[in-house]
């Protein structure tokens, strides 16, 4: 498998305990599926083939410490916040995107499905002004028909990226491999989970060879480029003062992104309640 490299920025305080850092680092390198991992200019580097929320959660859990995924590969990446829009469904995920020399990897974390297997796919439109709705087709510059990702370009949309399966508790966790998508396609366009499993395009359903017969799209998320390993020294939002450990707790925008001495304030800063920063 093709390995990863993760920016895990720790919040180990102005003067890291050795202690602590040796421990999670010794923790890291302790696992199989991880390559190397130091501590590098405030933030953990590891090099690894498993999923970036279970390198996350491995961090955190060993330093006892706020962490969060400061880049993500070397240079060309992208990622898509994923969530049900215009539907029932409570489904949340980030997917992140990088490419090697060889292949595509998408890399994600979507939680709120049923068990079992959904279907992923690269639409052709980055449009939500409907939802996942108005996202148009999957992404088929060939006009081909619905396929595996293991096919070849002409028996295949491009979009098709097979499907990823959600335990028990509704969360799918996944690195997927495409030889068929480059980063710079996907910028702008959107990424959605479907209802149910992709038949890959070899069932029986006038639906299989257009979209696996995987039902509906129920969270999607625009694409757009994001910071690899090293891109992104941001550690305050510069308009309202968040730090990236609060990040993951507050809205991107409107009322309750800023609290000041434990009251709730509305978007009345420079940025007028626009969205100012996103890690």
């Amino acid at each position: 498998m093709i390995p990863s490299k993760l920016e895990v920025l720790v919040d180990f305080g102005p003067t890291p305990d050795k202690v602590t850092v040796e421990k999670t680092l010794n923790y890291l390198n302790a696992q199989d599926d991880v390559q190397q991992a130091v501590f590098k200019n405030g933030a953990v580097m590891v090099e690894t083939v498993l999923p970036s929320s279970v390198v996350l959660d491995m961090v955190i859990k060993t330093s006892g410490k706020r962490a969060v995924l400061q880049g993500y590969g070397d240079s060309t990446s992208a990622v898509a916040m994923v969530s049900s829009k215009c539907t029932t469904e409570q489904v949340l995920g980030v997917i992140r995107f990088t490419q090697t020399d060889s292949v595509l990897i998408a890399d994600g974390s979507v939680d709120g499905l049923t068990p079992g297997l959904h279907g992923l796919h690269v639409h052709e439109s980055g449009d939500l002004s409907m939802g996942c709705s108005s996202i148009g087709d999957h992404y088929n510059p060939l006009s081909s028909p619905h396929g595996s990702p293991a096919d070849p370009p002409s028996e295949r949309h491009a979009g098709d990226l097979g499907n990823i399966h959600a335990d028990e508790q509704g969360r799918a966790r996944f690195r997927i491999f495409d030889s068929v998508l480059q980063i710079d396609e996907l910028l702008g366009r959107s990424v959605a989970v479907t209802q149910r499993a992709d038949d890959l395009g070899r069932g029986s359903s006038p639906c299989s060879k257009i979209n696996g017969d995987s039902g509906p799209p129920i969270a999607c998320g625009v694409i757009a480029r994001s910071a690899g390993i090293f891109q992104n020294a941001k550690r305050i939002c510069a308009c309202d003062g968040v730090v990236v450990w609060d990040e993951k707790d507050r809205p991107l925008a409107g009322k309750g992104r800023r609290l000041k001495d434990d009251k709730e304030q509305t978007g009345s800063g420079k940025c007028g309640g626009k969205t100012c920063c996103k890690v």
